[in-house]
């Protein structure tokens, strides 16, 4: 058995003209070529579909070799008369995700204890569980129907899992994490650990009792490697929908919003809020006990240490709004010229005042 899905290409090849009926676009250009795959723009060759997206990548459409592009209605105007035809659709991101899905589905698997699985008595594993190699499920979890748990999985006491959620191999959930339905946990991730709670006494520091639980809701995916504290003595909650990248860390008692997405290597420190919708780019670092309303940006790399309003975009360290940060870039630019200046006003001064 295998702990992962498995992806299996249901024909060759595929007419253009087919792929536009999945998506209802509409197509530009002469000739109904067979696609067999949608790759880079760049690395599109004869047989292959190129992706045009975003405007960065204009500058590679003379070099393609596709047979055709998948292109953005915005961007269609782009293309250089004669070239090969195009499928043009309202946002092509969001077509490529329908097409693979029918170019590449997931080939349905049967479900499987493997003989080396430890599962406690008191456990319930509903029907269509599968366990993979050495998983061990603890007293009384609960496993829904059709859950998924990879090779040397550790599902401790208590843990409740909803249908169709599929836990990675090397996934420990911690005794009482609380998982929704259809819910992607990905390899090395660690939900419901102790939270960093610490008080100095007697010299040295003294462990604060981590009590409170983790809980998933439905639709959630969770990057590997990430970690997720338990509440302290509330909950650590993240919502409906969230995308959450590979090693994030979000501390105890914190919540995030419905919808957010959470770019790689974000840290959220505990007790704060994230809202509903907000996007947090790569190295985002968000301090302790703040909220970030719905709708907000943050930009890679931004420090936030203090509220953020909802629909702002920030940036930098301290963050604050993206215009104001820019501008205060631009002022630093012409921070050595104007140094300049003042000295040599120090000087002509100075030689006055000898005269």
């Amino acid at each position: 058995m295998s702990s992962f899905p498995r992806y299996e290409r249901v024909r060759d090849s595929v007419p253009l003209s087919e792929l536009s009926r999945w998506v209802d676009g509409h197509l530009l250009g002469e000739g109904d070529p067979e696609i067999q795959r949608i790759v880079p723009l760049a690395q599109a060759e004869a047989g292959e579909m190129g992706l045009l997206a975003a405007r960065g990548y204009l500058g590679e459409l003379a070099e393609s070799s596709a047979a055709a592009f998948l292109v953005s209605e915005e961007l269609a105007g782009e293309l250089p008369d004669g070239g090969p035809p195009a499928l043009v659709v309202p946002d092509a991101h969001q077509a490529l995700a329908i097409l693979l899905e029918r170019l590449v589905p997931a080939t349905p698997t049967e479900p499987e204890i493997h003989s080396t699985a430890i599962v406690s008595p008191s456990a319930s594993l509903a029907t269509g569980v599968s366990l993979g190699p050495y998983a061990v499920v603890e007293d009384d979890v609960t496993l829904g129907r059709d859950v998924r748990v990879g090779a040397h999985c550790v599902i401790g006491a208590g843990v409740q899992v909803g249908e169709e959620s599929r836990i990675f191999p090397h996934v420990v959930l911690y005794p009482g994490t609380q998982i929704g339905r259809r819910v992607w946990i990905h390899s090395g991730a660690r939900l419901g650990v102790d939270g960093f709670g610490y008080v100095f006494r007697d010299g040295g520091h003294r462990k604060v009792p981590q009590v409170g639980r983790c809980i998933v809701e439905d639709d959630v995916e969770i990057g590997a490697n990430t970690t997720v504290d338990r509440g302290s003595i509330g909950d650590t909650r993240i919502r409906r929908g969230v995308k959450v990248d590979n090693l994030v860390q979000l501390g105890h008692n914190t919540e995030v919003g419905e919808h957010t997405v959470l770019a790689a290597q974000v840290g959220v420190a505990g007790s704060t809020r994230l809202g509903a919708g907000v996007m947090a780019g790569g190295q985002v670092g968000v301090g302790g006990h703040l909220t970030v309303g719905d709708g907000a940006r943050l930009s890679g790399q931004a420090g936030i240490i203090g509220d953020v309003p909802a629909g702002e975009t920030v940036t930098g360290f301290p963050a604050r709004p993206r215009l104001e940060f820019l501008r205060s870039i631009a002022a630093q630019k012409k921070s050595g010229d104007l140094l300049r200046r003042v000295r040599s006003l120090e000087r002509a001064m100075g030689e006055r005042e000898e005269g």
